[in-house]
């Protein structure tokens, strides 16, 4: 382990010390266990971060042309036209 030296406010202290009381836990203990779930949270953070970017990305592709949907019809407009699409199925369906 590595020695560092925190700063911390009079009340945060106080809650610590008061935390550590009655888990029966040291102070230190409590710090690194905050600082490891702090960074956990932090990575997935990014990471999610990092998926609502590229999620928007290819948001602005889909907008740009890129990609277009179709579907097994190769029709653009069927959440457009879906309940026309869905009685016309039926009808069929009927005959």
């Amino acid at each position: 382990m590595v020695r560092m030296m925190v700063q911390l406010t009079e009340e945060q202290v106080k809650a610590l010390k008061e935390l550590a009381k009655a888990r029966k836990t040291p102070v230190a203990k409590l710090v690194r266990e905050s600082v490891a779930q702090y960074v956990a949270v932090s990575e997935s953070g990014a990471k999610r971060e990092e998926a609502r970017l590229r999620a928007l990305k290819f948001i602005q592709d889909i907008k740009d042309g890129k990609y277009v949907a179709l579907d097994i019809e190769d029709k653009t407009d069927v959440s457009a036209n879906h309940d026309e699409y869905f009685a016309q199925a039926i009808e069929d369906d009927l005959r």
